[in-house]
């Protein structure tokens, strides 16, 4: 009888430098349960997802079995010194409340690391201007090869909270523009819970189905925060996915 053969463990396209990096990731973030309510994500989706700092998106890059791409603001993706600027004064300072002079010391230290993790993670840059066209357009490129988009829409000027209060609706405007070429995006609402460490999926819905239910950016983007903050209070499954 022949030998079964071994099942190929499924990695992210990222040059070996960051793979070994993510290795000491893995030491500080563990594992999440993943649950899935509908359908897992395959390829060509937009995942809505919470934040919580750099937990949430370090979880989804080291763990998560399917190809993945991130949005990121510019500041962080560009150049050291809008990098460094953004983590002191928009993040440290501006988020999670520090000092600003403990936050410029901090981050004399952590900014040159942090910048080299966001190269390997190869972020798309957004931008809240004209260039947020560039950005849609480098989404849908990266969604026809079979990549899914993630995306923190979240309004994180009160801090990152348990019960998301607001979603910014950009990524209404780039599933809108895929449509146009053909392209009908799946959009999961997915949330990690901090204190348990399960990651939740909801069942995902079609654009055009979205469309049918609101002719509101707002609206479509209020009710996907909604779905998405109700994923910290559903029950749990039997098992945890695969």
């Amino acid at each position: 009888m022949s030998r079964k053969e071994k099942k190929k463990r499924f990695r992210q396209e990222r040059r070996l430098w960051f793979r070994m990096m993510k290795g000491l990731i893995k030491l500080k973030y563990k594992r999440s349960q993943f649950y899935y309510l509908g359908e897992k994500p395959t390829k060509g989706s937009v995942i809505l997802v919470n934040h919580i700092g750099a937990r949430v998106p370090l979880t989804m890059e080291c763990y998560l079995d399917f190809p993945i791409r991130m949005w990121g603001t510019h500041e962080m993706n560009t150049s050291f010194r809008k990098l460094w600027k953004h983590m002191t004064v928009d993040y440290y300072h501006g988020i999670l409340k520090w000092n600003i002079h403990l936050a410029r010391l901090f981050c004399l230290i952590a900014a040159p690391l942090t910048f080299l993790f966001y190269k390997g993670l190869r972020l798309v840059s957004t931008y809240k201007d004209a260039r947020f066209k560039e950005s849609i357009t480098q989404s849908i490129k990266l969604v026809e090869e079979g990549n899914n988009i993630v995306i923190f829409p979240e309004n994180p000027e009160d801090g990152y909270l348990d019960q998301l209060k607001e979603f910014y609706p950009g990524f209404v405007l780039f599933a809108e523009m895929a449509l146009r070429r053909g392209i009908d995006i799946p959009i999961y609402a997915a949330y990690l819970r901090e204190k348990t460490n399960v990651f939740m999926f909801d069942k995902p819905i079609l654009y055009s189905e979205l469309r049918k239910k609101f002719t509101c950016r707002t609206k479509m983007a209020e009710y996907l925060l909604a779905r998405t903050n109700a994923l910290l209070y559903t029950p749990l499954p039997v098992a945890p996915s695969v």
